[in-house]
């Protein structure tokens, strides 16, 4: 079995200063991202056409991949995504989850309410398609599953975490099967997709949110962590299953929980 670290670097003396250029470069990589919101991110054309990506696609791919280079992040992808239109379910355990699968493919996300408030990066999530939830709320969840279903139906993407919220230490929480309904509805393929972070070849359990960590310390923790590699895992789509949504949820997450415990080689 391959170990987890929790914590392989208890005494890291370089720590602030990987704060003294990250800083700097997270500003400017902010501006570029406002630039990119604001002239060239067109989603009313971003489906792709004949497996090719269009450039509002092409664009947050580059802008995601920079920003976790600038945390001393590298992404690498492992499996084949499948084309437009797919609903994506994917583990959650770090607000850069998005980040992640963005450097590796596109979609439409499925996040919280809360962050259409947060300054700057709520107007930077509504421009790239992310679809806003309220959490515990039954009408809220019936009206963003329309939404989830009408972008699948256009051709586009959707992206969700099946556990409801980010988990921690680890720990793979239970996927809610109400949300593949979606999938059926609009006829379109289901595929795991699982978030790896690693280093030296070891998961890493707590680059995420630890428990009683706030957004600001666990952005702050990250910052400054030396360089680590997160790996984006496309696995095998789950067999489409109408009188069945609980053993969909049940597939995805069993397929989940494997490639994050064995990784995959490339």
């Amino acid at each position: 079995m391959e170990a987890a670290t929790a914590n392989p670097t208890p005494r890291d003396r370089l720590r602030p200063l990987r704060y003294v250029w990250r800083v700097p470069l997270l500003l400017l990589h902010v501006l570029f991202g406002i630039v990119v919101c604001t002239f060239i991110l067109s989603w009313a054309g971003g489906v792709m056409k004949n497996g090719r990506e269009p450039l509002a696609h092409r664009t947050i791919r580059l802008w995601s991949t920079m920003l976790l280079r600038v945390f001393g992040f590298r992404s690498r992808r492992f499996g084949t995504p499948l084309p437009d239109p797919v609903l994506f379910v994917a583990n959650h355990t770090s607000w850069l989850d998005i980040e992640l699968l963005h450097s590796q493919r596109a979609a439409c996300f499925v996040a919280k309410a809360e962050i259409a408030r947060w300054p700057l990066v709520g107007w930077m999530a509504a421009r790239g398609g992310t679809i806003f939830h309220r959490r515990g709320n039954n009408h809220s969840l019936a009206s963003v599953m329309a939404v989830m279903v009408e972008r699948l139906r256009e051709g586009r993407s959707v992206a969700v975490f099946p556990e409801g919220g980010t988990g921690h230490n680890g720990v793979l929480r239970v996927f809610h099967a109400r949300i593949f309904q979606a999938a059926l509805d609009a006829e379109v393929p289901v595929q795991p997709v699982a978030l790896r972070f690693t280093r030296n070849g070891e998961r890493l359990i707590d680059a995420g949110f630890r428990d009683g960590e706030s957004f600001l310390g666990n952005f702050l923790r990250l910052l400054g962590e030396a360089p680590l590699d997160v790996e984006v895992h496309f696995l095998e789509p789950v067999p489409v299953s109408p009188d069945g949504r609980r053993r969909m949820a049940e597939a995805s997450r069993e397929r989940i929980a494997a490639a994050l415990e064995h990784g995959t080689r490339a």
